[in-house]
């Protein structure tokens, strides 16, 4: 029997190595991927028509996300929802996004993301903290502080951050807005604009002309 087997898996190999091994490779991605994505997808809330790349880092609290059609996941998401008390979390992502490696969204009361996310690698959307700032929290450590959020995030449509970005509690990125490289959103950014820094603020404004606004 086992020599049938590996006579079988060596005649496929044989079949195999009339292709490139960059063609086999990503198709067998694909294929991992795909069933990969099918593993995960009846854990959330809801879920389109989107997939995970291979491998996922942190899935917490899945029943409070949502997620739209034909979003991308890259390797080594963290994506979680945290209950504390009563608060019951939410996370809802839109249609068309494409989330780079290695990112972190994380929520203990609301994040909503609109349709067409894009992001570089290493992004962190968070509406939470471990605890606040008053001298009895900072005396905990703070593995051990209770999560508490400042506010919900909510970022618009056709939005573009860039690798680094860090977008803080209470905040709102308007639509059509892009967000410079290692920039931490502390305030809103309103729609049709460029914004970068720490703290980030708005460099440039676009009205529906297309045309620069002065600052």
């Amino acid at each position: 029997m086992i020599k049938e087997i590996t006579s079988i898996l060596v005649s496929i190999g044989g079949s195999l190595s009339y292709l490139s091994l960059p063609v086999v490779g990503k198709a067998i991605r694909s294929c991992r991927d795909k069933i990969y994505s099918g593993y995960l997808r009846r854990r959330f809330a809801t879920i389109g028509d989107s997939y995970f790349l291979w491998h996922v880092h942190t899935l917490i609290g899945t029943e409070y996300i949502s997620i739209g059609n034909h979003c991308t996941f890259e390797s080594g998401l963290q994506l979680s929802a945290w209950k504390v008390d009563e608060q019951q979390p939410k996370i809802v992502i839109g249609n068309h996004c494409l989330i780079r490696y290695n990112a972190h969204i994380t929520a203990t009361n609301s994040i909503t993301i609109g349709d067409n996310l894009l992001t570089g690698t290493n992004v962190f959307i968070t509406d939470n903290s471990h605890g606040n700032t008053d001298k009895t929290i900072l005396g905990i450590p703070p593995t051990e502080r209770p999560l508490c959020s400042k506010g919900s995030v909510s970022i618009g449509s056709n939005v573009w951050l860039g690798n680094n970005v860090c977008v803080l509690p209470g905040v709102k990125i308007g639509d059509n807005s892009i967000i410079g490289a290692n920039s931490v959103v502390t305030k809103n950014i309103p729609a049709n604009a460029v914004a970068a820094g720490i703290p980030a603020k708005v460099i440039r404004l676009i009205d529906n002309n297309h045309e620069t606004l002065s600052l």
